[in-house]
């Protein structure tokens, strides 16, 4: 009876006024996937016991992003070894626990890669319903009113190899999900009310006989209007697609060779779309996406070496931000990939950096996060530290960070006077 309690009250909090605008973080790297938030007065400056609104320990061992609807703040997680994989509700007002849902279970899963967990890929949520992928072991969409199971998907199948990575990505009535495991590469859309199969597209890479090792990515699409048709860009390895969202119609493709473990997500900017080849001869691409067919020879812009390849890049003031795993930080001009500036910034990093006004939060696998200004010249402005790092990117509430490190999730909002973000 507790828990059917804490599930209506969270439930219809999550329907409540603050329910819109910059006060939901839907997916992953928020409302327009492009981790941007037009928050003014998030912090600059935190650390244990200074701007911290409350701090939550999280069990298992995950890398999924949270998500955020109202008063609502869920995100997944899974034990270590993989044998259960579960969905936690978090208060975002106190920061208590009140949903703590155990929602699939295997007795031998596979074996991942030590840097990846078993709920790595971030869920999607809307008014009244939470969807959650875990890969191939798993989607389903609950009613977050409730924690009902509304329905599971686990027939779509692909060997991912070193574990799940890819994000689900919401588009009007669909889910679009990606399997590109080393023995199978496709994109299906699941109808989001019933979880039924709208469409499935195979992959059209002719990958000849490489390894499958290399045939595997984590990365997850985008959608973007260009060339006058809405197009769903998705970069797998050795290639990245557009597609129509609504049919899975594949409209262009660009090859990069044997890029593989592709994670970083695709960016559309200065007319551009900007995509990671992962572990290959080009680190990135800047495709014209009003081609069809092979553009490979006629569309593209410009390459770049030394790209990213786990985080993914973003957009401030109109520049191209690059943040390498290694900490270099690199502004472009999307339109020419000419080099603004580079600096080198401490850490190690998977998270993608948040963009807010001016500023750039860099959150760093060992727990520190610089915060600059990235104009025409890169200005640092501060340096905070938590006790453990970050593996999840952020999200925003209102103008509060929610952030998920290691071990906790926190919320991180101005408590004193200090400069706004713009």
């Amino acid at each position: 009876m507790r828990r059917v309690a804490l599930f209506v009250l969270c439930g219809l909090a999550g329907v409540s006024s603050t329910a819109g605008g910059a006060e939901n973080w839907p997916q992953f790297h928020g409302p327009a996937h492009d981790a941007q938030t037009d928050a003014k007065r998030l912090p600059l400056e935190w650390g244990e016991g200074h701007n911290v609104t409350w701090k939550t320990a999280i069990p298992g061992r995950a890398w999924s992003s949270p998500v955020v609807w109202g008063r609502q703040v869920w995100l997944t997680t899974a034990t270590a070894n993989g044998t259960r994989m579960s969905v936690l509700c978090v208060d975002r007002d106190s920061g208590r626990i009140t949903s703590d849902i155990p929602l699939l279970t295997h007795a031998e899963p596979d074996q991942i890669n030590a840097v990846n967990s078993y709920a790595s890929p971030t869920p999607v949520v809307e008014a009244g319903r939470l969807y959650v992928h875990f890969g191939s072991y798993g989607t389903a969409c609950l009613e977050t009113a409730t924690g009902r199971t509304l329905w599971l998907r686990r027939d779509l199948k692909c060997d991912h190899g070193v574990g799940p990575g890819s994000s689900p990505l919401m588009v009007g009535r669909l889910l679009i999900l990606t399997f590109d495991g080393m023995d199978a590469q496709f994109l299906a859309a699941l109808d989001k009310a019933t979880g039924k199969t709208v469409w499935k597209t195979k992959r059209s890479t002719d990958f000849g006989d490489i390894d499958g090792d290399l045939r595997k990515a984590f990365s997850t699409p985008i959608v973007i209007e260009a060339g006058g048709r809405r197009q769903l860009i998705s970069a797998g390895a050795g290639a990245a697609m557009a597609y129509d969202p609504g049919t899975g119609r594949e409209l262009w493709r660009v090859r990069y060779g044997r890029g593989f473990s592709t994670a970083s997500r695709p960016v559309f900017a200065g007319g551009v779309v900007v995509v990671n080849s992962g572990f290959s001869r080009f680190d990135l691409l800047a495709v014209r996406p009003d081609g069809g067919g092979d553009v490979t020879e006629t569309h593209v812009a410009w390459t770049l070496r030394r790209g990213p390849t786990k985080t993914s890049p973003i957009v401030v003031g109109g520049r191209l931000l690059l943040l390498t795993d290694r900490g270099t930080l690199t502004c472009v001009d999307p339109a020419t990939g000419e080099q603004v500036w580079r600096e080198r910034i401490r850490g190690r990093f998977t998270a993608t950096p948040l963009a807010a006004g001016r500023r750039v939060y860099l959150f760093s696998e060992d727990g520190t996060t610089t915060v600059a200004e990235a104009g025409p010249q890169y200005k640092q402005l501060a340096v905070n530290k938590l006790d453990a790092g970050c593996m999840a990117s952020p999200a925003v509430a209102g103008e509060a960070i929610i952030l998920r490190t290691k071990t906790h999730l926190y919320r991180i909002e101005q408590r004193d006077a200090e400069a706004t973000s713009e």
